[in-house]
């Protein structure tokens, strides 16, 4: 280790400050973009039970757009690995 360099244990492995900050980094945002997609279907299905079709519609929206995002996490993730 450089001086003033910190190292964190992860499961036994040493990795370097910038690499944890960036896996964490990577988990909160695959929860934060699965949290989306769940709050979407909810809208959706509570639109279905009312049938309020802007309901519906933004649910639809909203859970479409935490599955793009998932997908954009694990296009980052294969580049990364």
């Amino acid at each position: 280790m450089k001086g003033g360099e910190k190292r964190f244990g992860l499961g036994g492995l040493a990795i370097g400050h910038d690499i944890a900050k960036e896996a964490l980094m990577g988990i909160d945002d695959k929860a934060d973009n699965k949290a989306e997609e769940l709050k979407g279907k909810g809208k959706e299905t509570v639109g279905d039970a009312t049938d309020d079709e802007d309901l519906q519609a933004k649910g639809r929206a909203q859970e479409a757009k935490g599955s793009l995002k998932q997908a954009g996490e694990k296009v980052k993730d294969a580049f990364k690995g």
